[in-house]
């Protein structure tokens, strides 16, 4: 049994999430997909981000019709950043011992693995499964001097290359911009609906429940 984990703050998710963690499923033969919403992003703990109540739900919502689609609240209900290499042992724990993980992610994010909480605990846990992103690349005899087994144990997928991001869609609901095509409705409405990434009545974004 082969699960894909896609880790991420969704805030919001997108069909850029959605396209990458499909085209892992059937290209690497995965079961299923489970996406884990960051409670505190080691990486991002200086920047604001919505209540993660509000993250989970939007994932929740985007990928309902998909049943090969999980999401984890693993992240969500520990203190403390959330580091890659703890939230793999944890996944490991709660599936069977036959399940191989496969965490998916960026091209940019396999160019800067080294500067990882244990990124060597990251690999034994998992393979990984790396969307090639046009002007990105890495340095794969540098990372397997680092990293012994990293060539082995990366897969990488030429996915459809969709350009948009979150935070340019947080910047287009402050900007009154459509996000429509860019989110599933389901999603796009619940923003409208919650006003998340609305500006305050200072001209300044306000994130619903936004926390550290």
């Amino acid at each position: 049994m082969r699960v894909g984990v896609l880790g991420g703050t969704f805030d919001p998710v997108h069909y850029g999430h959605l396209v990458i963690a499909e085209e892992a499923r059937v290209r690497l033969g995965l079961s299923l997909v489970i996406f884990v919403p960051a409670k505190s992003p080691p990486h991002k703990l200086a920047q604001p981000h919505s209540d993660a109540a509000h993250r989970l739900r939007m994932v929740q919502l985007a990928i309902a019709s998909n049943p090969s689609f999980r999401t984890s609240e693993i992240e969500l209900s520990r203190p403390g950043p959330s580091y890659t290499a703890d939230t793999l042992a944890l996944l490991r724990e709660q599936l069977t011992p036959e399940a191989e993980l496969y965490f998916i992610m960026g091209m940019d994010s396999l160019a800067h693995i080294l500067t990882w909480h244990r990124p060597a605990r990251v690999l034994a846990l998992a393979r990984l499964a790396v969307a090639r992103r046009a002007g990105f690349g890495a340095d794969m005899d540098a990372l397997e001097s680092a990293l012994p087994g990293i060539s082995a144990r990366t897969h990488f997928l030429d996915a459809p290359e969709i350009g948009i991001s979150s935070h340019d869609l947080r910047r287009r609901v402050q900007e009154g911009l459509p996000i429509r095509y860019q989110v599933p409705d389901s999603v796009e409405e619940y923003i409208r609906q919650h006003g998340l990434y609305v500006r305050s009545e200072r001209g300044r974004p306000e994130q619903q429940g936004a926390s550290h």
